[in-house]
């Protein structure tokens, strides 16, 4: 099919968005870490399935300690950290402003990759990186005019949100890195035989990420003595409804799409396209939800959009 890369690429952002749209919701139920607790134990319990499914064994073979310790570092940026402030940011600001504050990923990406695996930086990317700080910040200040009568650029939400937003995009794209150089750690492992463990050689990586997440949201449960209030406050029919559609949407179906997208489209633009959430999910906003976006909001938007793409020119 023609485009085919292109339209699976389409259709994670769509999922991605809805999932974005679903956890909002759930977050404000059960709270951010519950849903997080929630969201990992089904992601890892989907990929046991898949990975006995497509090689016969259940969980990743021919790991080792190196490999193991690159992904728990990315797990513990990614999930332990980055969702964390992803969640609470829905929680305090919204979905749509939280997709926002993710086209910081890439931003942070770039950064740690350039510190860590010397990968270049080149002026497309400065400039990405400048173009995607501008957006959002066009999308979350505005000027109010003062007592003195005078215009004045301050925030329009809640410092806390902004701060976990932010925390959300730069822990998600420091995880992205850690978990590449997990991954080249992990290939180099894999016998050139083991056709169906190099095939799942990403979803086996996801698998080892998700176990440390799992387990470092549960030892931040029990440290705050809310393990007792755990399975009454989640174990209810429409909150288990919402967090399984929002981990089927974003970390199984949306991830699953996104890795086919590449195989048969460019990765720049598959990443561009799949980069459009902060856009489509105003669409939902404006016409279920009937939230006021503004015309700057919408700009904001697609100039951080914009800046993502300059990544993969």
């Amino acid at each position: 099919m023609t485009h085919l890369g292109e339209i699976l690429a389409l259709t994670t952002s769509i999922f991605w968005t809805l999932s974005a749209i679903v956890a909002e919701h759930a977050v404000k139920r059960v709270g951010a870490l519950n849903a997080n607790i929630v969201k990992m134990a089904l992601s890892l319990f989907l990929l046991i399935i898949c990975l006995f499914v497509f090689t016969g064994c259940p969980i990743p073979q021919y790991t080792n300690t190196t490999t193991c310790m690159w992904l728990c570092l990315s797990s513990l940026s990614g999930y332990i950290f980055g969702d964390m402030c992803l969640f609470t940011c829905y929680k305090l600001v919204g979905s749509r402003f939280g997709q926002l504050f993710m086209t910081l990923a890439p931003l942070s990406a770039a950064l740690f990759g350039w510190i860590l695996l010397g990968e270049s930086l080149t002026a497309m990317g400065y400039l990405g990186m400048a173009l995607t700080i501008s957006g959002i910040c066009i999308s979350v200040f505005n000027r109010q005019v003062g007592e003195d009568g005078q215009k004045h650029t301050q925030l329009k939400l809640p410092l806390a949100g902004v701060l976990c937003g932010i925390g959300a995009g730069m822990g998600q794209g420091i995880g992205l890195v850690l978990s590449k150089q997990g991954i080249l750690e992990y290939e180099q492992l894999i016998p050139a035989e083991d056709t169906d463990a190099t095939q799942m050689l990403s979803m086996s990586a996801t698998f080892i990420r998700a176990v440390f997440g799992v387990l470092g949201f549960a030892i931040i449960l029990l440290l705050k003595g809310k393990h007792k209030t755990f399975i009454p406050t989640v174990c209810h029919r429409k909150e288990l409804f919402l967090l399984t559609l929002a981990t089927l949407c974003g970390p199984f179906i949306g991830v699953s799409l996104s890795l086919e997208a590449t195989r048969y489209a460019d990765v720049g633009v598959t990443q561009t396209i799949m980069s459009v959430s902060p856009i489509m999910i105003l669409i939902p906003h404006v016409l279920f939800f009937k939230q006021k976006v503004t015309f700057i909001e919408v700009m904001g938007a697609l100039i951080s959009v914009a800046g993502v793409a300059l990544f993969f020119v």
